[in-house]
């Protein structure tokens, strides 16, 4: 049976839990805008905020004059102004939101309409929000601040030609030129229509043919729409403005990467030869060796990488350590990887907690499990304190008890409804681990009927459902899963894979994984089941090339045990038996590649 879970484990639980962010309708930036101060609803009202708000000096709008008299202010318009007053410290946010819009329409005030925008996005009412934004741009026409609330409302509701004069306006300023274009893709990332992005940013870099800035913008926009040859072209463009020029260089070397990877790390080399200096691009051509394997390689640039760090910027040399560090994990150099995480430790990395998990995770690796806990233990009880824990706990499982790991989560305290998920998340997947199915499954059934339901643990209750033989259950939930996240690559993988692995709707199964690995290219485990579904079609040239894929990228055992039954059955019985003697060599206790070898064995 294959093991779903290393799909999605409950560590991507947990990352996207410390990294989701509030889903608005509007972007982040929007809501840096807003402050207590801006919003004026946690205090009373006053006569000097009545007086400050009204008295805005006459402002001419489509020819017609506002002729409100500073001093003599309407009873009318003082009692709308306390009643928002009033119903915003009341924690009535549409109405408050309500009244000071209607009253900078009525006396063309861009101070009442920027409350009214701040109120608005403050409480998530994007009828109101929308409008009262572009009043406030309408009516403060200098504002930068209005200018691009006005811009990125109209970014995030998919208004892009909408946003194109905002945008203009905004970049016609030559002091903030150059960084506008550097910040534009920040901006225009959340919009989905990425080639209706790349023709923006080229319409607003044509004015521009000599800012480097504009450029790379434009080159930027062309990478995340996939047009590579554009991006290059502006690239070169950029690199003939600004030579030498990092950033630059950076993302040139990514657009090549996609290309090939061996251009990618000769495009690095001979920057480097030109400008040794470059250490954000010698970190990244470490990136790269390590992603290829080429770790010998990669470990000759750590002393340069280093070097550049101290010498360049002192305070920067513990961020680099890490680095460093992970780069040595990632080639399971774990006592190197130790010895970077401990120097930034005494190099005061503002992060300590993260460096503790990061420890902790290498002493694992090295099999110094008691060390390993005192490093977790070490977390606060701040943002990390709950990755610690889950560590910790699966620390315990593995040397001591589940039933010990299970009881130290539920001691843990002040979750929010998103942790507790997360806990019970990891307690069913340590069951499952300890083939306690029936227990996992009882665990995740309870939850889902009592807590919020997320794509993430519909997914988790899909496979416990799986492993207790209730595949009509398991299959409706993984349903729901891609109905409520139409790009979950997992949920799409896990059914393809349950139809292969059971020989059912293999056509189905192959449509599937082949929409999983639309989201996911490249995942291995995703070609893996490819290869498997192709190999229950009888398909097997196509089975074969799959799963030597899959396997080239990752030596996983169960892709071991795949690519090794596929080549038996083409008679490739040498090469069947290398693969899974290899395999079992660096995992001699996996079941499923014993089984496998076993069942094959002449």
């Amino acid at each position: 049976m294959h093991n779903f879970a290393r799909h999605q484990t409950t560590q991507t639980s947990l990352n996207k839990l410390q990294l989701k962010k509030a889903s608005r309708i509007f972007s982040a930036a929007l809501w840096i805008l807003v402050s207590s101060t801006a919003l004026g609803v946690s205090g009373c009202a006053s006569k000097d905020h009545i007086k400050a708000a009204a008295a805005a000096e006459p402002v001419e709008v489509g020819g017609a004059q506002n002729t409100a008299n500073k001093n003599e202010l309407s009873a009318e318009f003082i009692y709308k102004y306390l009643v928002g007053e009033i119903a915003g410290q009341r924690g009535e946010i549409g109405t408050s939101a309500a009244i000071f819009y209607e009253l900078a329409k009525t006396e063309r005030d861009p101070r009442l309409a920027e409350r009214a925008a701040k109120i608005a996005a403050f409480g998530n009412v994007p009828g109101l929000a929308v409008p009262a934004i572009k009043l406030w741009a309408e009516l403060d026409a200098d504002s930068t601040e209005a200018q691009q609330a006005a811009t990125e409302m109209l970014i995030a509701t998919g208004k892009l030609n909408e946003a194109e004069p905002y945008l203009a306006k905004l970049l016609s300023k030559e002091e903030n030129r150059a960084s506008g274009f550097l910040y534009l893709n920040g901006i225009l990332g959340r919009s989905t229509d990425k080639a209706g992005v790349l023709r923006l940013v080229q319409s607003l870099a044509k004015p521009y043919p000599e800012l480097a800035e504009a450029q790379f913008a434009i080159a930027q926009a062309a990478w995340v729409a996939t047009q590579d040859t554009v991006a290059l072209k502006a690239l070169d463009n950029a690199e003939e403005l600004h030579p030498g020029w990092h950033v630059a260089a950076l993302l040139k070397g990514q657009v090549l990467y996609r290309k090939s990877p061996q251009a990618a790390l000769d495009f690095y080399r001979e920057f480097l030869s030109s400008h040794p200096d470059a250490n954000e691009v010698r970190i990244n051509l470490a990136k790269l060796l390590v992603n290829k394997k080429q770790y010998d390689a990669a470990k000759k640039e750590y002393p340069a990488i280093l070097e550049h760090a101290q010498h360049d910027n002192a305070k920067n040399i513990a961020e680099v350590n890490v680095i460093v560090g992970l780069l040595s994990f990632q080639s399971a150099d774990y006592p190197s990887a130790e010895h970077y995480f401990k120097q930034a430790l005494t190099q005061d990395f503002k992060e300590s907690d993260q460096l503790y998990i990061y420890l902790g995770q290498t002493a694992e690796k090295q099999l110094h499990d008691a060390d390993a806990i005192d490093w977790y233990k070490k977390v606060s009880a701040d943002s990390r304190h709950l990755e610690a824990q889950i560590s910790l706990a699966n620390v315990i499982a593995r040397t001591q008890s589940v039933d010990k790991a299970i009881e130290l989560l539920d001691a843990v305290e002040d979750l929010n409804a998103e942790q507790q998920i997360v806990v019970i998340q990891t307690q069913a997947a340590l069951l499952a681990k300890a083939k306690r199915n029936t227990e996992a499954f009882e665990l995740l059934d309870k939850t889902v009927k009592n807590l919020p339901n997320t794509p993430d643990l519909v997914y988790d209750y899909a496979l416990a459902a799986e492993r207790v033989q209730k595949f009509d259950l398991m299959e409706s939930e993984l349903r729901r899963a891609i109905a409520e996240k139409p790009d979950f690559a997992a949920a799409y993988n896990a059914l393809g894979y349950s139809f292969a692995d059971r020989n059912i709707r293999l056509n189905e199964a192959i449509t599937l994984i082949e929409k999983a690995l639309s989201f996911s290219p490249n995942d291995h485990y995703m070609l893996d089941s490819l290869g498997w579904a192709h190999f229950r079609k009888g398909n097997l040239n196509k089975a074969i090339k799959y799963l030597r894929q899959a396997y080239d990228i990752n030596p996983d055992p169960e892709i071991a045990a795949h690519l090794g039954e596929a080549l038996w059955q083409k008679g490739q019985y040498d090469q069947a038996k290398k693969i899974w003697a290899e395999a079992l060599s660096v995992h001699p206790d996996n079941e499923v590649l014993i089984s496998t070898a076993n069942k094959f064995k002449s």
